[in-house]
């Protein structure tokens, strides 16, 4: 019996019936990735109803090209709109973007014209505009309106707000210089800020025309305006008359402005008359406290910077001053007003602002800087608020404390307005300069002066007959006459001293002896200074004699 051998391998193989499961697993994830990268998301889409919405029908379109499908639609948790439910046919990044607009295309009359007539016969369906902006979304505000212009379109998008809606509709055209140059792409009421806001869009290449001094109005409809120089008619083309329209420009005398980017904001003007009256869009207010009547001062009267307008009255701010008087404080009205500082053709904007704040502030403190009430007009009455230098004048009212304005580091501040230093000056100015000056006097002592004046007098009157006495005295009787001889006396003498009397002759030869006599002294006295013995001793010494011989 032989002995057996053991049988080494390799252990069992797969079996080729594992194959068609894997094969089966591949096909089936294939499928799942194919199914996963092909199929397009669901997304939601809110809208103020349903009208024209079947789910399973209705289709969503993108350049008349179906690219999904409305699956279901739903009311909200606030029973005041619906959700549609839409499957995309295809994962288009741009159709997920969060500015891509979802609306309901349906036949349409309005100032943008007929849309929509196509639907009459295949119904309606959900038009959607891409977005272009990176982050996505899957949920949407659907419009009520499609939009009027692409969002990938060149050109610029602004906003425009007013305090009232006035005739401006979605799809009025936005004019320059008569052109239509854009469109208004959407409006709505802002409960908070109490404005009507428009979305406006400027095509390229019109947006250049768009910088930050640039003002838009309204052409709406007519205007009408009837003054003492007649009637005046402004009216803007048949459409804008009709279905209203918003135009654009730059004032005159506005200095050039800077370029802006899309969602700058701008005021919405009722006219152009309006923007001439405020054409400047930044301004500060500072208040300035009057201690004389402010008749004929009224809101919208000039606010003058060394003759030259730069602002206007806001308010004149009773509910504070009546506070303050009851209070027992000071008796200034405060009045309000506001200055533009584009009117001294700085920019119109903040930094100009803050330099006019410093000038202000500077000249107030250091030269003198003082607001004052003018007459504006003298047939009328009309007052004006006037702010020129007055460094010789104290302000009328000075800031708390009672410390000098010149030693202050900032202006006093009423609320939160700075307060210009005022003045009386002008008419009133004068008037109470003349009070002033009747207050000194009637503290000047008169009675006493009138007293004392009156005992000098007294006096006076005791001088003058205390010397009337004086006068007719026998004395002073006499004294003329006397005066009258003694007259008479140097009459005759200075008769008998005349130049061609014996009197004068005589004089006339006795001073000419005497002036002889004075010239011999004069000799005698130069020569005893020289010689002073010479009286004594002889100065010339005679010659020896020579002796005769005899014959």
């Amino acid at each position: 019996m032989s002995e057996m051998q053991p049988t080494i391998g390799r252990g069992h193989r797969l079996s080729a019936v594992w194959i068609i499961p894997v094969v089966a697993l591949l096909v089936g994830i294939g499928m799942v990735a194919r199914t996963y990268m092909t199929e397009g998301p669901v997304i939601e889409i809110e809208f103020k109803t349903a009208a024209g919405l079947e789910p399973g029908k209705t289709k969503v379109k993108l350049l008349n090209v179906d690219v999904g499908l409305l699956e279901s639609v739903a009311v909200t948790g606030t029973m005041d709109s619906v959700i549609a439910t839409v499957k995309l046919f295809e994962r288009k990044r741009p159709l997920l973007r969060e500015d891509a607009r979802y609306w309901v295309v349906r036949p349409r009359i309005g100032a943008g014209g007929i849309s929509g007539l196509e639907t009459l016969m295949v119904g309606s369906h959900i038009g959607v505009a891409p977005g272009i902006k990176p982050r996505e979304r899957r949920q949407f505000m659907g419009l009520e309106n499609p939009p009027l212009t692409p969002a990938d379109a060149p050109g610029i998008r602004l906003t425009l707000y007013s305090e009232r809606a006035g005739s401006v509709k979605v799809g009025n055209p936005v004019l320059h210089n008569g052109f239509a140059v854009g469109r208004v792409e959407a409006m709505k009421f802002d409960a908070n800020l109490r404005q009507a806001r428009y979305e406006l869009f400027i095509d390229a290449p019109f947006h250049q025309l768009i910088d930050s001094a640039t003002r838009f109005w309204n052409v709406s409809g007519i205007s009408l305006e009837a003054s003492t120089e007649g009637v005046k008619l402004q009216t803007g083309s048949l459409d804008t008359v009709l279905l209203g329209g918003v135009t654009f420009d730059v004032p005159p005398g506005l200095p050039p402005g800077t370029p802006v980017d899309s969602g700058h904001q701008y005021q919405l003007f009722d006219s152009y008359d309006d923007i001439l009256e405020r054409p400047y869009l930044y301004g500060i207010h500072y208040v300035v406290m009057l201690e004389q009547s402010l008749r004929g001062l009224l809101p919208g009267a000039p606010v003058e910077y060394l003759g030259i307008q730069i602002g206007r009255v806001e308010r004149i701010l009773l509910k504070e001053f009546t506070e303050i008087t009851l209070a027992g404080g000071q008796a200034a009205i405060p009045v309000l007003i506001y200055i533009e500082p584009g009117r001294l053709e700085l920019p119109d904007n903040q930094q100009s602002i803050e330099k006019f704040q410093q000038l202000i502030e500077q000249g107030a403190l250091t030269r003198g800087l003082r607001a004052s009430l003018a007459t504006g007009n003298l047939l009328t009455g009309k007052q004006l608020i006037a702010i020129d230098y007055f460094a010789d004048q104290t302000p009328n009212n000075q800031p708390p404390g009672d410390q000098p304005l010149a030693e202050q580091t900032k202006l006093a501040k009423f609320d939160q307005y700075a307060v210009i230093p005022a003045i009386t000056a002008g008419v009133a100015g004068l008037e109470r300069q003349v009070v002033t000056f009747l207050d000194k006097l009637n503290r000047l002592p008169i009675t006493e002066t009138l007293q004392e004046a009156n005992s000098v007098l007294v006096r006076a009157e005791v001088t003058l007959g205390s010397l009337n006495s004086l006068l007719a005295g026998d004395q002073s009787q006499a004294l003329p006459a006397e005066l009258a001889a003694t007259l008479a006396e140097l009459r005759h003498f200075l008769v008998a001293a005349s130049p061609d009397s014996r009197m004068s002759d005589g004089l006339g030869a006795s001073v000419n002896e005497l002036n002889s006599g004075l010239e011999s002294l004069n000799g005698l006295i130069r020569t005893l200074s020289i010689k002073p013995n010479s009286i004594l001793f002889p100065s010339t010494i005679p010659s020896d004699p020579i002796p005769q011989a005899r014959p």
